[in-house]
């Protein structure tokens, strides 16, 4: 496939390309499968993000309540008789975890084998591979949910991975797909009048850079009707606010705590409706670090 298309910014020998045939921005050169193989069996758990496991366990309450508000979304539009839960990329296993603990049978896929490992040791069924139009054929079962959560800017072709994803659908099923929201009016405001440089770009790793707007129509492209966006804490807003955390991982744990006691408590059934508006809104705008778009598969 050819890709065409404005350079934004270079980083670590890639060109940032806002690539006019794929709809939404990437890497050029795109890494190539095989790349990125021994990457996220062994080496990003371990290199990259050593404390993320660690580190999940320790923000649990608030990832519960982040997990519950997607199963909610899920029960507000399938019947409790369908209560059947794919987790793309289910890292170590929590989110399959928070919706046994409300009924759900899950199925979790996940490349690294210290996440899937962790996963297993929850009791949950998961397979310890890559997935994509091959595997997704081979397993020769249906689920009414798919989640897919922080995996799709990693690989080279979403689009394939969104129609292997939908393969595995019911009629009517709901899928829920969560990105990082970059390139954003909050990110352009940090570059262009407090000259950050793009401090979000992280090749090979992050391959692809979406906004609400590139994410919806990829959505729509692979076979999916939008059904709902909403959006998650935009920490950067504490960059504006002149807690320069990039770089800084104390004062970047400290954004975040405050990240989550603020999400815990407007959790609270007094404000959960503003919380979840207020979300909702900030979609809109395109503001948010994480965006969360749910999509329905189309029939045919």
């Amino acid at each position: 496939m050819t890709h065409t298309g404005s350079v934004l910014d270079r980083s670590h020998g890639f060109s940032v390309l806002e690539c006019i045939d794929c709809g939404f921005i990437h890497l050029s050169p795109v890494p190539a499968e095989n790349d990125l193989d021994k990457v996220y069996r062994e080496e990003y758990y371990r290199d990259e993000k050593p404390l993320f496991i660690e580190r999940v366990k320790e923000d649990l309450p608030w990832w519960e309540s982040v997990y519950n508000d997607r199963y909610e979304f899920f029960e507000s539009k399938l019947p409790e008789s369908r209560r059947s839960v794919l987790d793309i990329g289910c890292g170590p296993g929590y989110f399959l975890k928070a919706g046994e603990a409300r009924g759900w049978k899950g199925f979790g896929i996940e490349p690294s084998a210290q996440a899937a490992l962790h996963a297993r040791s929850l009791g949950l069924e998961v397979m310890n591979t890559f997935f994509d139009s091959g595997l997704s054929a081979a397993l020769k079962r249906k689920f009414d949910a798919v989640h897919l959560s922080e995996v799709l800017e990693h690989v080279p072709d979403p689009s394939m991975i969104l129609k292997a994803a939908g393969m595995l659908m019911n009629e009517g099923s709901v899928i829920c797909c969560v990105v990082p929201n970059d390139y954003s009016p909050v990110q352009k405001v940090l570059k262009e009048k407090l000259h950050y440089k793009p401090y979000w770009l992280a090749p090979p790793h992050h391959i692809n850079y979406f906004s609400f707007d590139s994410m919806k129509s990829l959505m729509e492209k692979s076979g999916f009707k939008v059904i709902g966006a909403t959006s998650m804490f935009p920490i950067d807003f504490f960059l504006l606010m002149g807690d320069d955390y990039v770089g800084n991982d104390e004062l970047g744990r400290a954004s975040h705590a405050r990240r989550k006691r603020l999400d815990l408590m407007l959790g609270e059934p007094e404000l959960k409706g503003f919380k979840k508006e207020m979300y909702e809104l900030m979609a809109r705008h395109g503001i948010g670090r994480e965006m969360i778009i749910y999509g329905e598969k189309r029939n045919g």
